[in-house]
């Protein structure tokens, strides 16, 4: 396994972790190592397949439409009332 040091943590943070991991019943590495991991696989659910084909055809330059006319809207057929 890989080791992280974080420095320059606000103590403020530091502290509100620790709280955090206390009411879960974590270590304050273990809370920190699940805010990653949660943060880290929400990042890569953000990238499925739709993204990245949007994004690969979007640094190819893309491509610009012409969009149509639209014409005017149709006025609804009538039907003869039953009796």
């Amino acid at each position: 396994m890989a080791s992280l040091t974080i420095r320059n943590l606000d103590e403020n943070i530091k502290h509100r972790l620790k709280m955090m991991a206390a009411r879960r019943g974590h270590s304050l590495e273990e809370e920190a190592r699940q805010i990653l991991r949660h943060a880290a696989l929400k990042e890569k659910a953000a990238y499925g397949l739709a993204s990245r084909i949007v994004q690969r055809l979007r640094s190819g330059g893309g491509v610009d439409l012409p969009l149509p006319e639209r014409s005017r809207p149709r006025n609804p057929p009538c039907f003869p009332e039953e009796n």
